[in-house]
């Protein structure tokens, strides 16, 4: 199961927002407010980690022995 991270949406924009995260199935809808206070939530896109092979057209490929992309290592810069 996924785990996914949501943050609340304060009244005032000078409190800082709660950050948490909760396992989901990708199926269950997202959730609206925190478990915890109650406050209205919304779901943070953070990035994640994806290994592409065989991509059709023949695209780059991540090869860590090569350097890091965009430093030309990996043929996309």
């Amino acid at each position: 199961m996924p785990t996914y991270v949501y943050e609340t949406i304060p009244e005032d924009p000078s409190t800082e927002p709660r950050r948490f995260e909760l396992e989901q199935r990708m199926a269950d809808e997202p959730l609206s407010t925190d478990p915890e206070t109650g406050l209205p939530v919304r779901r943070v896109i953070s990035g994640g980690v994806g290994l592409l092979a065989g991509i059709a057209g023949g695209g780059p490929t991540y090869q860590p022995s090569m350097g890091s992309c965009c430093s030309g290592g990996c043929g996309c810069g």
